[in-house]
């Protein structure tokens, strides 16, 4: 028969050797949701933070939304990401329109597919993260995460400025885009974004984007643009050309 001080560190032992909790798993296909009546509280996004930009880019940003507000009162479109077919990068690529988004998730990274012109990002898995000089900029970045309990917390870095930023807000080549997505319930998950650039913004901005688990059956469609016969006036007001000539 064992003492009780012979079984305290048998329990010990057990308690370690008993392997950590597997992360949640994120694969698979999952539309924007917005909540709406009836839906619970708890599932809807939060109201985004103040978004509090430096005066003197404060001023061109409010003078640009401003434009684009009297030309949607006319009907009217201003030069725009998709008007020139080209990607929305991070983070905006987490947060367009109806499209969804797929993540496929290994031991090593997790990926995310977005439907809207078929972006690909790759996050890198318990890999320490590059220096902002050292990573080449581009519409993704370099993204590395790590869990923390049940939430997948990912840093971005590296993305260029002349990739649109949250509704359009500038942001300087010393940007860096933290999330922390965290699966709510089964069929809920919030994908909590801030936004830190020392140059542009007076503090760190966050919002979060949230998404309702698609269907089990369905399947991505490929989103290219091509042919696209939209194009910007030399005003800057996307028109749609009706002729090749």
């Amino acid at each position: 028969m064992l003492g009780c001080a012979t079984l305290l560190p048998l329990t010990l032992a057990m308690a370690q050797a008993q392997p950590a909790s597997a992360p949640p798993d994120l694969t698979g296909v999952w539309g924007i949701y917005r909540g709406g009546p009836g839906s619970d509280p708890k599932f809807r996004p939060p109201a985004p933070s103040p978004l509090v930009l430096k005066p003197e880019y404060d001023k061109p940003y409010q003078e640009k939304r401003a434009r684009e507000s009297a030309a949607a009162q006319r009907g009217e479109q201003l030069d725009n990401t998709s008007a020139r077919c080209i990607p929305y990068g991070v983070p905006t690529m987490m947060s367009i329109a109806i499209y969804p988004v797929e993540f496929i998730q290994t031991s090593k990274q997790v990926t995310i597919i977005s439907e809207a012109f078929s972006e690909v990002r790759r996050v890198y898995l318990d890999r320490p993260q590059a220096k902002m000089d050292d990573v080449a900029p581009g519409y993704y970045g370099r993204s590395v995460g790590h869990w923390e309990g049940e939430t997948l917390v990912v840093d971005t870095v590296g993305i260029k400025p002349t990739v649109s930023g949250y509704r359009g807000i500038p942001h300087s080549p010393q940007m860096r885009v933290t999330e922390r997505i965290t699966m709510l319930s089964p069929e809920i998950l919030h994908d909590q974004i801030t936004i830190d650039d020392p140059v542009v913004l007076e503090k760190p901005f966050t919002y979060t984007v949230a998404f309702k688990r698609m269907p089990s059956d369905y399947e991505m469609v490929e989103f290219v643009c091509d042919n696209n016969r939209e194009y910007v006036d030399e005003k800057g007001i996307v028109r749609l050309k009706l002729h090749d000539k």
